[in-house]
């Protein structure tokens, strides 16, 4: 399956590498993720786990975010509460004392289920004769798992639903949908919306845009609305849109399309309280992004107050210069301001314990200017969201429409989805997710936003795992450059409420004479030398060495198979500026195309 938008660029001119701000400390570290998930024990039982504050062992890690965020103690959830022993008549009844009402006995688990108020949680989360509480989590196998993986259904029943936070769709236009219309009054929640690819109208005659709207705010209104367990839903399904129409009907643009969309988002920023852009779009890198006009545009975004979100691109599949898919993320997401995605598979689960890299996710160190990308992973792969019936995508990915009876709505349903794939569908993902965060407290910086999400995101993963790509078995190791800072966990993100002080700036990965990499921290960047925000605590289980040298050697990179260290950085493919003049010379496309299997 192919489905990405293919953004193109050509007024641009090479250049030279430069970080722009120097004098940084170097930090060793471990490259190597922690154990497999197979292996993996579950982390909500350890209140001691710094990546999951003010956990309590009693509570999920869900409910231990909503406990420790909740505005209103009286607020009623349905959990699942697990007694050491079956649940005696006076347990009971102390639960009822507290506000909770029995709605059914467990006794395969000697317990029950019960709606609590948010005090009653509190008051258990240390009664010694509870062994466990969760929510009464949905089960179903209809559209796809995105929101429930990275926990965006339980803000949602927290009521943080990106209610008053305005997006920015910088995309293919968006066509109106019920699913983005205000559920009282009817009236869209498109507020403003703008073309900048001339002789055309804001509509979304591409397919692109209007999914990726649904991602981020789509209410699930044409499935059943969210009364049904099956809904397609976005993460944020009250949050307002801005429609900054860039690419055409065949999913095409330039560079001046997007700086103008860019320009327009900074301007409407207070008339329409926008505080996220999304870019899930992208082209190659030509040089620094210190000289690039696109990456500059984004930055003057960031700097405005608007969290920038961007795909890395579809080119992980990627081995032209023999790197493996390194060193392919795309343009502006080589920039160490916004929040780059790359993309996970869900593998049509809830669950992330099954989760694997998507094959076509780029990697980084970015080219020439070497930033670490990604800076974190969300669901990518096979995504359910909103149609635009006989759209471009559409039409040519017929056979990927949801039909109505997979979620159980009615047959006025029938047309109003289908699944895309790629790093342009997990970029939304975190677009929610900022946008939950910012409905949580508005006076978040868009550097607040990018470093709670990043220190907070799930660190647990495979140290390689094996991907079928092309009918041929690959390896896919999980590093710093394939999966950054962790995937995506909106609990944990909304329970930090950790202050920053300096920028959230991406890291650089050097290179010395004797062939060691090192991570360079921008000094102005709060993972610099903070001991909250330190680099162990950013990008894993990772080890502090002193004047040890970690990664001199191919360990680093698995073996010679899969992208051994001599590969990966012994030439000037990495380092140098060949791929950067292969772009410009033959102007490959970025985003790329994804398949969605």
């Amino acid at each position: 399956m192919k489905q990405e938008t293919k953004q193109r660029g050509r007024n641009l001119t090479a250049g030279s590498a430069d970080w722009r701000r120097c004098a940084a400390v170097l930090i060793f570290l471990v490259c190597s993720m922690s154990a497999a998930f197979g292996q993996a024990q579950p982390r909500s039982f350890r209140e001691d786990d710094v990546s999951t504050p003010r956990r309590s062992h009693r509570l999920s890690p869900e409910l231990s975010a909503v406990v420790a965020q909740a505005s209103d103690d009286r607020q009623g959830l349905q959990v699942i509460v697990q007694f050491r022993k079956s649940p005696s008549t006076g347990q009971l009844q102390h639960l009822a004392s507290l506000g909770g009402v029995h709605q059914q006995r467990l006794n395969a688990v000697r317990g029950g289920v019960f709606t609590l108020p948010v005090a009653a949680l509190r008051a258990l989360a240390n009664d010694p004769d509870v062994a466990y509480i969760s929510p009464n989590r949905s089960l179903s196998g209809a559209a796809d798992y995105a929101e429930a993986t990275v926990g965006a259904d339980v803000a949602q029943r927290t009521g943080l639903d990106g209610s008053g936070i305005t997006v920015a769709v910088i995309d293919s236009g968006i066509t109106d949908s019920p699913d983005l219309r205000d559920l009282s009054t009817g009236q869209s929640r498109i507020l403003y919306s703008e073309s900048f690819v001339p002789g055309t109208d804001t509509a979304d005659h591409y397919g692109h845009g209007t999914h990726v709207a649904g991602i981020i705010a789509g209410n699930g209104q044409q499935s059943g609305g969210r009364n049904n367990p099956s809904a397609i839903y976005g993460v944020a399904p009250r949050a307002r849109l801005v429609n900054l129409k860039v690419l055409d009907s065949n999913g095409s643009g330039q560079d001046s399309y997007v700086i103008a969309a860019l320009q327009r988002a900074i301007a409407l920023k207070n008339t329409y309280n926008i505080r996220v852009v999304n870019l899930s779009l992208g082209r190659p890198v030509f040089e620094s992004y210190t000289l690039d006009p696109l990456c500059q545009a984004v930055e003057s975004a960031w700097k405005a107050g608007l969290v920038v979100v961007v795909a890395a691109g579809n080119q992980g599949r990627n081995n032209k210069y023999h790197t493996h898919g390194y060193g392919m993320i795309s343009a502006p997401g080589n920039d160490p301001d916004v929040i780059t995605v790359g993309a996970m598979n869900t593998m049509g689960t809830p669950t992330k314990g099954d989760d694997l890299i998507a094959s076509y996710s780029s990697r980084g160190p970015t080219v020439l200017d070497h930033v670490v990308k990604p800076d974190l992973v969300a669901p990518g792969n096979r995504i359910a969201s909103l149609l635009v019936p006989g759209s471009t995508l559409d039409v040519k990915f017929k056979t990927d429409e949801v039909s109505p009876t997979t979620y159980g709505a009615a047959s006025t349903a029938a047309r109003a989805y289908f699944k895309l794939s790629g790093t342009s569908m997990a970029t939304p993902v975190v677009s929610g997710a900022a946008a939950l965060l910012l409905h949580q407290d508005s006076t978040l910086t868009p550097d607040v936003v990018k470093a709670r999400l990043m220190k907070t995101a799930d660190k647990v993963f495979p140290q390689h795992s094996q991907i079928l790509v092309d009918g041929v078995l690959t390896d896919y190791q999980y590093d710093l450059f394939t999966v950054g800072a962790g995937y995506l966990d909106i609990p944990n993100a909304l329970a930090n409420d950790d202050t920053v002080q300096g920028t959230a700036l991406s890291p650089v990965a050097v290179l010395d004479s004797d062939g060691n990499v090192f991570i360079m921290a921008d000094p102005s960047a709060i993972w610099d030398t903070s001991v909250i925000w330190g680099n162990s605590l950013i990008w894993g289980n990772t080890l502090l060495t002193g004047t040890s040298v970690i990664w001199g050697n191919s360990v680093v990179w698995g073996n010679d198979t899969l992208a051994g260290y001599s590969v990966i950085w012994g030439n000037s493919v990495i380092w140098g500026s060949s791929i950067a003049a292969a772009n410009e010379a033959e102007n490959i496309d970025g985003s790329g195309d994804d398949d969605g299997e």
